[in-house]
């Protein structure tokens, strides 16, 4: 690791070192033919500026990725603790455990012995099915590389992905209504599941999608200029689709 860094290092400051010796000639590009040499630096710049746009790239996958990681110590130092706490009070007595006897096992019982009889224990109902809400898996860097420049802008990685996490969040919102008891619904639930019945169509039939308004209603999310050119790099990542109709645009997890 240490010695590609040195390498790219290396690289990017012979790089830097072109374009000071291009720089200090550029007094002479007055010459139309030395046009060439101007076209150069413009290239060299372009390289520098590419490598640095992977630079940053990287860095703030790495720092993601360490972000994680300290969520992932935390949780663990926590259940740590819980099996200590668990291991130091184990109780020095456990009840015994009693087997229920049917009374063709017990001949010699005293008759005149009150029997015990113990009470049968109700079957628990099988918990309800949960249902599963498709979320929007987040792109990867491969991806995020293969975004062709003019559609990505100065757009992120990690913007991008902060994008998704909230339309994830939108759609987890929506359906967590839909999926709720009608009876268990405030007033202002019915109207928002209300709504979300009259947006299906016959091509969102069991289907997840969501539409601006479900942006307002659950996110902090601007549907301006820019949510919707990362709408438009999802769709380039096949991370959605969109179905239109009645005045709709319904943007589909795919």
């Amino acid at each position: 690791m240490a010695s590609d860094l040195e390498q790219l290092c290396s690289y990017v400051n012979e790089k830097i070192g072109y374009i000071k010796k291009i720089l200090s000639i550029r007094n002479l590009g007055q010459d139309p033919a030395l046009k060439t040499t101007l076209s150069k630096i413009r290239d060299e710049i372009i390289t520098v500026n590419e490598l640095l746009n992977q630079f940053e790239l990287e860095i703030q996958y790495q720092e993601q990725t360490n972000d994680s990681l300290k969520e992932l110590c935390v949780s663990l130092e926590e259940d740590f603790k819980d099996v200590e706490h668990l291991r130091e009070h184990v109780p020095s007595h456990l009840p015994p455990v009693t087997v229920a006897q049917s009374s063709a096992d017990k001949p010699n019982l005293d008759p005149k012995e009150p029997v015990e009889v113990e009470e049968p224990v109700l079957a628990k109902r099988p918990p309800k099915e949960q249902r599963v809400i498709k979320e929007m898996p987040f792109i990867t860097i491969e991806e995020f590389k293969g975004v062709p420049a003019y559609m990505k802008s100065r757009l992120t990685y990690c913007q991008i992905n902060d994008v998704i996490k909230e339309i994830n969040k939108a759609v987890v919102s929506k359906y967590k209504i839909i999926h709720q008891s009608k009876a268990s619904m405030s007033a202002a639930k019915r109207n928002l599941y209300q709504r979300f019945i009259n947006e299906e169509t016959k091509d969102t039939k069991g289907r997840f999608f969501i539409v601006e308004a479900d942006i307002k209603d659950f996110t902090a999310l601007k549907a301006d200029k820019r949510f919707h050119v990362i709408l438009n790099i999802l769709r380039h990542c096949q991370r959605l689709s969109e179905v239109r109709g009645g005045g709709l645009t319904r943007y589909v997890i795919t």
